[in-house]
């Protein structure tokens, strides 16, 4: 079956561009959340006159993530986490544990976007890929130290 692509879509196509996927793939899914138009004659004329609004649209996401980036390559996350002898964590470091120190920064950021290949198991700083927009990805340096019980103490 042949769509239209209203949007941008990873591994699919781009803006516009004509495509050929299996029906159900553009009934249940493209179609319904209208990242998609089936490829007839009259969608064709409907799109073309659609497809700067979107692009605009499109652009200006995208203008949006590119900031959103260049604010997240400065930005540095400290976690602070327990360690045993040798210096080996009690449990590890996850992409949920990164998003909350996000958030703490002040970045709204999925977890889902974060890409971690594996859990962090030791200290030290990482550099960890994020996924804002398809072919925006910056690296969030990631600090992972000792958490040090005398702090508590002394604040307390």
């Amino acid at each position: 079956m042949k769509v239209i692509l209203q949007t941008d879509i990873e591994n699919l196509g781009k803006l516009g561009d004509v495509v050929d996927v299996k029906p159900g793939y553009a009934r249940n899914y493209l179609i319904p959340r209208n990242l998609a138009l089936e490829a007839t004659p009259s969608n064709l004329k409907l799109f073309e006159q659609r497809k700067k609004k979107l692009q605009e649209k499109l652009d200006a996401i995208r203008f949006k993530y590119e900031e959103m980036a260049k604010k997240l390559e400065e930005a540095e996350v400290v976690i602070k986490v327990r360690v045993g002898e040798e210096d080996k964590l009690y449990g590890s470091v996850t992409s949920s544990n990164i998003a909350d120190e996000l958030k703490k920064l002040g970045f709204e950021v999925d977890r889902k976007k974060i890409e971690l290949e594996k859990p962090i198991r030791s200290l030290g700083e990482y550099l960890v890929p994020i996924k804002l927009f398809h072919d925006i990805k910056p690296k969030v340096k990631v600090n992972v130290v000792r958490y040090e019980e005398e702090e508590t103490k002394q604040e307390e």
